[in-house]
């Protein structure tokens, strides 16, 4: 069993930063890819970026690359999710997913791949 906390999310204004993250327990993660996904009202769950073990493995959503950023620490077992410049775009429930094997870069976008999640953390952003 794998369990994943999120925090860090909140009201920030456009242009601001913030810095979720994701905290697994219970089975060890070392070898498993974790994601990033987002949901806005009214909209499908998005996929935002991912990290595989090593971590050089990164895969993060074209449009969002130049402001978000992934990053792992086994060691803490934490997956952390930058996100500068937000904009009211951004706004949404954010996901951590974790698979507790590898997934491809090619498929991490699917939330099909993941067989664990969070409970999400509420992100908005003001214009």
């Amino acid at each position: 069993q794998v369990r994943l906390l999120e925090s860090g999310g909140g009201l920030v204004q456009t242009g601001d930063s913030l810095r979720l993250s994701c905290t697994t327990s219970g089975r060890a993660f070392s070898n498993a890819t974790v994601g990033w996904f987002r949901q806005a009202p009214g909209k499908v769950r998005e996929f935002v970026a991912a990290v595989a073990w090593p971590p050089e493995s990164s895969t993060a959503e074209t449009l969002l690359k130049d402001r978000f950023t992934i990053s792992r620490n086994n060691a803490k077992n934490t997956v952390d999710l930058q996100m500068n410049s937000l904009k009211a775009d951004d706004t949404g429930v954010y996901y951590c997913a974790a698979a507790t094997f590898y997934i491809p870069y090619f498929n991490r976008h699917l939330p099909s791949r993941y067989n664990y999640w969070g409970q999400g953390t509420q992100v908005t952003v003001s214009a």
